[in-house]
């Protein structure tokens, strides 16, 4: 009998009755996600929920407060997408957000209208009336501002509590009822003390308090697995990178010898990695690794395939089959874990706001191997701990958990790994080009102890080549593009300010100690409107 082709998800309930929650409604912005790390990061939990949840979904939360997001719609659009008008007599506080801001205050009886004057990017904030909302901030302070439609009535009840230059009502309160709303974006680094306005709403107005912490999301994952996998055994993709790793010491934690660490070289790992990572658990972890020697087999599967979610899509095929293969042999196994984070579904599936329903509705930005690249008859259950946890939040789960700060701290690096970064044919001879740059690329950064500085930082090999000049020979060979950017959780990012002295010393290294490179350049592109990876 064929088995089900659905995927169940276990993840570990955090919404117990002793955490306090914060419920954020996403009309679509691409700050939403950000928002919900900024509570977080107030040890609040936060849950990110559709526009359109209904007002007994919103409820069965028991949230302290309410945030509304920004979004790209115009609330006079037909069709522009609403929440639960009946939110506003919850009698919990509520904090509006650019388009939640007009959808306040539409709703409550005032006037949005398209601005005279657009304002995008940074703007002076003058505070009107401090209130609860301003405590602790400046008379005036820079913002970030990303509209084209303004408040020009408020609804009764309410008063101005801040301004722009060309936005004279920017901020609105009606302080009785705890309604607030904002123009620009608290939850971005552009504006200055934007956390704090976030402290004083959640803490100060909601009354939340600060029970979201690792160590007690520790205690209610390892209850969760051990409640779900009972006295089966899970088979854990492990990649030696921070998310399966932590996964790794969690899951041995829960259920003991039931787990079974596989780590499959796929040919798309940096140099050394596969032996340092099986070697390293086994000696210091005293975790057992099966490792698979397969880059013939992933590298074959590639040949002459240049589109980047192509090769996303075989690589996450073929990784899943040679996880059914091995499992055969060491198994049975009922359980595959992953260290999938949240932003990984996101990114995955992406989002993007139905203007005539207000649901959220499926944009492929790109494929993750451990999301997107799953194939329909996958045959084991998932185990995703991680699925609504940030970046930050796993290395703080690995602090509690005791994973040593040479793994704590590395970079992330994609599933499909060095594959992504091959622009163009994936071949064995270009896989040891990167790979050789990529080192150089590293070990440069870490004897200038900048490694912990920067997010990322890489090398991307181009699939051109360009004229150069080595030993009074003109040549034509292939370049390297490093990529080096500055962020707290990879939904945003900026490129890294690295010292001249720095790249100009990875540059001579790499084209001097690598064979068929003549030219080396620098990536100085923000996330958006570029993605950290290239592919």
């Amino acid at each position: 009998m064929k088995e089900s082709t659905q995927t169940p998800v276990v993840q570990a309930k955090h919404t117990k009755p002793d955490v306090d929650t914060i419920a954020i409604l996403d009309f679509g912005s691409q700050y939403s996600q950000l928002i919900a790390r900024r509570v977080r990061e107030l040890d609040t939990y936060s849950e990110l929920l559709p526009c359109s949840t209904s007002l007994e979904k919103i409820k069965a939360l028991n949230p302290k407060g309410i945030i509304l997001s920004g979004g790209p719609n115009s609330v006079y659009d037909v069709g522009a997408p609403l929440c639960d008008p009946d939110i506003w007599k919850l009698g919990i506080p509520v904090l509006g957000v650019c388009y939640g801001m007009h959808l306040m205050a539409r709703d409550l009886g005032g006037k949005v209208e398209p601005a005279k004057v657009r304002e995008y990017g940074k703007a002076l904030f003058t505070v009107v009336h401090q209130g609860n909302l301003f405590v602790d901030l400046d008379p005036a302070f820079q913002s970030w501002m990303s509209h084209g439609d303004s408040v020009v009535e408020l609804p009764e009840g309410f008063k101005l509590i801040g301004s722009t230059s060309a936005t004279p009502v920017a901020a609105i309160a009606d302080e009785e009822r705890g309604l607030y709303a904002v123009q620009f974006h608290p939850e971005v680094n552009h504006t200055h003390g934007g956390q704090q306005v976030y402290r004083n709403f959640v803490l100060n107005v909601c009354k939340s308090r600060q029970n979201w912490t690792m160590d007690k999301f520790v205690d209610e994952a390892i209850a969760e697995v051990r409640g779900r996998v009972g006295d089966k055994r899970v088979l854990l993709a492990l990649s030696g990178g921070v998310d399966s790793s932590t996964l790794a010491f969690l899951l041995h934690k829960a259920i003991g010898d039931q787990l079974t660490c596989m780590f499959i070289d796929q040919g798309f790992m940096r140099k050394n990695e596969p032996e340092w990572l099986v070697e390293t658990f086994e000696r210091d972890f005293k975790i057992k690794v099966n490792f698979v020697k397969a880059r013939d087999r992933f590298v074959d599967k590639l040949k002459g395939v240049i589109e980047p979610e192509e090769k996303r899509k075989i690589i996450g095929t073929e990784f899943i089959r040679v996880f059914e293969a091995e499992s055969k042999r060491l198994g049975p196994f009922d359980y595959l874990a992953q260290g999938t984070l949240y932003p990984d579904v996101i990114e995955s599936a992406g989002t993007q706001i139905d203007p005539k329903t207000g649901e959220r509705v499926a944009v492929k930005i790109k494929s993750h191997h451990n999301v997107g690249g799953l194939p329909e008859d996958l045959k084991f259950k998932l185990v995703e701990p991680f699925a609504k946890l940030f970046k930050d939040e796993v290395r703080r789960v690995a602090m509690e958990l005791g994973v040593p700060e040479g793994i704590r701290v590395r970079h992330p690096f994609p599933g499909p790994g060095l594959a992504i970064r091959v622009l163009g044919e994936v071949t064995k001879e270009r896989l040891k080009v990167l790979r050789e740059a990529d080192w150089i690329i590293r070990e440069e950064i870490k004897a200038h102890g900048l490694y912990r500085q920067v997010w990322q930082i890489f090398g991307v090999l181009l699939p051109t080549k360009s004229v150069g000049v080595m030993g009074d020979q003109r040549t034509y060979q292939n370049q390297i593009c490093i990529r080096a950017v500055t962020s707290e959780d990879g939904m945003t990012a900026d490129w890294a300010r690295l010292p001249y002295d720095l790249l100009e010393k990875i540059s001579s290294r790499i084209v001097n100690e690598v064979p068929g490179i003549n030219r080396v350049v620098y990536d100085i592109t923000t996330k958006p409107p570029a993605t950290i990876e290239w592919e």
